[in-house]
C-alpha cells in the first residue's frame, strides 16, 4: 500500500521528510543537551538554546512564567485566535540527578551527577526538529492548521511542571496533544502505541516512626523501632494490595529504609520512603487514604508513632482513541503499518497526564534501541543511550500528524 493511500490522501506524499543537513543539524543540538543536563526548573542554558534556534527560523517563542521552558506557535500571530484547534506537541526538557557513565561516549554529561538518562534531549530535539520543518513550511503556505511548540520544564519534579506550564496558558486554543516517550526496548524506526493507559499513576511516599528506645537487653520495655519498620515495609504493600480491585495494580515499593545507629541500641526514628504506583484512575484517586489507614494500623499495631507525608504526583496517562489513532495513521503513512507495535501499560508516572485532564491526546513509545542490540540500557540508569536515527522518526510522523490531523472540535 502506498504512503498516499495508507494515510487517506491522494496526491503527492505528505511533506515534512527530514533533510541530511537538517538530521546533523539535530543531531548536534541532541548531543549538546546530552553534555549540559540541567535539572527541573533550572533549564536555563536548555531553555536559551531552545530559544535562539527557533528565533533563527523566525519563530516567536516565549519563555515561560516559571522561567524556564517555552511555548512557541507556528501558523499564528501573536494574540491571534485560530480558526480551528490548535495542534499542540509536548517535549520534556530536564535531566535526572543521577551521574552518566558510559565510557566510550564523546558526548558524555560534563556535569558531576547530571545525566538526560530518560530521552528528554531527544524528545527535545524531536519537537524542536518537527518545529523547524513546519516553520519552512508554513513560510511556503503548505502548513494547513496551527501546531503549538510546548518545550516542558520540571517533568521528573513531582508533580510535574506541567501543571504549571496549564496553568500559564498552553493549551489555550488547543484541540489536540501529542508526546512522545523514548522506549529502549523499542527498535528505533518503530513506535509502541496502544489506546487507553500507557502508564500508571505515580505518588511519592514519606514516613517517619518514632517511640522510645532503650537497651536492645530490654526490648520489651522499648518500641522496637527496627521491627515496626520492617513490619511496616512487608505488612503495608501487601495489605493495600488487598483493599482495591486486584486489577487496579495499587502497588508500594519501597526505595530507601533507615533506622539506628549501634548494634545494642533500640533506635528512637526511623524513616522509609518509596513510591506509590497505580494502573486505575478511580484507585489511584482512592489511594493516600487506603495508604494512610494501612501504615497507621501496623504503626499502632507495634506502639509506634507514626507520621506520614503522602505526595500527590501524576495520574496515568490514558491515550484518547482519535489522538492514539492520529499517532497511527501519521507513523503508518511515513514508515507503514509495520513500523507500529502495540505496547503495554506500564507502571512509570508521566505528568504528561495532567494536559489530557484537559484536552484529549495520545503519548507513543519512541524506538531507540539499535536495532540488532541484545543490551536494552533501561531509562533512568547511568549508561542510557538512544539510537538518534530516532530523531528522523518522531519529526516526521508528528509532521505527518500536523498534515493529518482533522479535530474540528474547539477546546479551551
Amino acid at each position: 500500500m502506498s504512503l498516499e493511500s495508507e494515510a487517506g490522501l491522494s496526491g503527492d506524499v505528505l511533506p515534512g521528510v527530514l533533510s541530511e543537513s537538517l538530521y546533523a543539524e539535530l543531531v548536534a543540538f541532541r548531543r549538546d543537551l546530552h553534555m549540559h543536563p540541567e535539572l527541573g526548573n533550572q533549564e536555563f542554558r536548555t531553555t536559551a538554546a531552545i530559544k535562539e534556534r527557533l528565533e533563527k527560523a523566525g519563530l516567536r517563542p516565549r519563555v515561560l512564567a516559571t522561567g524556564t521552558g517555552l511555548v512557541c506557535d507556528i501558523g499564528l500571530k501573536e494574540g491571534e485566535r485560530a480558526a480551528v484547534p490548535v495542534l499542540a506537541l509536548r517535549a520534556d526538557i530536564d535531566a535526572l540527578p543521577i551521574p552518566d557513565t558510559k565510557s566510550d561516549c564523546a558526548y558524555r554529561s560534563t556535569v558531576p551527577d547530571r545525566a538526560h538518562a530518560c530521552g528528554h534531549d531527544m524528545h527535545t530535539t524531536v519537537v524542536l526538529g518537527t518545529g523547524l520543518v513546519l516553520a519552512d513550511l508554513h513560510a511556503k503556505g503548505l502548513l494547513t492548521r496551527p501546531v503549538r511548540l510546548i518545550f516542558q520544564p520540571a517533568e521528573e519534579v513531582l508533580p510535574g511542571g506541567a501543571l504549571a506550564a496549564i496553568e500559564d496558558g498552553v493549551l489555550n486554543g488547543v484541540g489536540r496533544i501529542l508526546a512522545v516517550h523514548c522506549d529502549p526496548r523499542v527498535d528505533a524506526g518503530r513506535i509502541g502505541l496502544r489506546h487507553g493507559p500507557i502508564t500508571s499513576a505515580c505518588d511519592r511516599l514519606e514516613i517517619a516512626l518514632d517511640g522510645p528506645g532503650g537497651h536492645t537487653a530490654r526490648p520489651h520495655l522499648t518500641t522496637d523501632l527496627v521491627t515496626a519498620a520492617a513490619r511496616v515495609a512487608v505488612d503495608v504493600p501487601a495489605l493495600i494490595a488487598r483493599r482495591v480491585d486486584t486489577r487496579a495494580g495499587l502497588a508500594l515499593t519501597w526505595g530507601r529504609i533507615e533506622s539506628g545507629h549501634a548494634p545494642n541500641v533500640v533506635p528512637q526514628h526511623a524513616e522509609l520512603s518509596g513510591t506509590v504506583r497505580c494502573l486505575d484512575l478511580e484507585a489511584w484517586r482512592q489511594a493516600p487514604d487506603i495508604v494512610h489507614a494501612a501504615i497507621d494500623e501496623v504503626a499502632t499495631l507495634h506502639r509506634a508513632k507514626s507520621e506520614i507525608n503522602y505526595v500527590r504526583g501524576v495520574p496515568p496517562v490514558v491515550n484518547d482513541r482519535d489522538a492514539a489513532d492520529l499517532l497511527r495513521r501519521a507513523m503508518a503513512a511515513r514508515r507503514g503499518r509495520d513500523s507500529i507495535e502495540s505496547t503495554e501499560q506500564s507502571l512509570g508516572g508521566e505528568d504528561f497526564s495532567w494536559y489530557l485532564e484537559h484536552v484529549p491526546g495520545a503519548m507513543a513509545r519512541l524506538g531507540v534501541r539499535r536495532p540488532g542490540e541484545r543490551t536494552v540500557r533501561d531509562l533512568h540508569q547511568g549508561d542510557f543511550d538512544a539510537d538518534e536515527r530516532a530523531i528522523t522518526v518522531g519529526v516526521e510522523m508528528f509532521t505527518a500528524a500536523a498534515f493529518l490531523d482533522d479535530s474540528d472540535g474547539r477546546q479551551s
